[in-house]
């Protein structure tokens, strides 16, 4: 059961980025926002982790917390979603976990 799994806090404040990673299915997907967008940082231990997730793990971030945060460029696999496409996005997958 394919699973979206939403991230707001900075992956440098706690170890919430790296239990998710390490719970990531075939066809799950990772939404940051908020400060999680801080791990698609270039050069930090966070941004090589995403990079480095099987192929058929999508990862999205929110486009307004990319631009507020100034993080350009982004990794390659990274795909920025408005609010509009977050919504849509929920609706896609079979479960979604927020990492509270």
């Amino acid at each position: 059961m394919a699973t979206l799994h939403l991230l707001s806090h900075s992956p440098f404040a706690d170890g919430r980025l790296h239990s998710c990673l390490s719970l990531l299915g075939a066809g799950d997907a990772l939404l940051l926002t908020g400060d999680a967008s801080y791990a698609l940082r270039a050069g930090t231990a966070p941004c090589t982790a995403l990079q480095q997730l099987a192929e058929d793990v999508a990862v999205y971030a929110l486009e307004e917390d990319v631009l507020a945060r100034a993080l350009d460029p982004l990794p390659p696999r990274v795909r920025q979603l408005d609010y509009a496409g977050f919504v849509e996005l929920t609706c896609r997958y079979e479960r979604v976990n927020s990492w509270l």
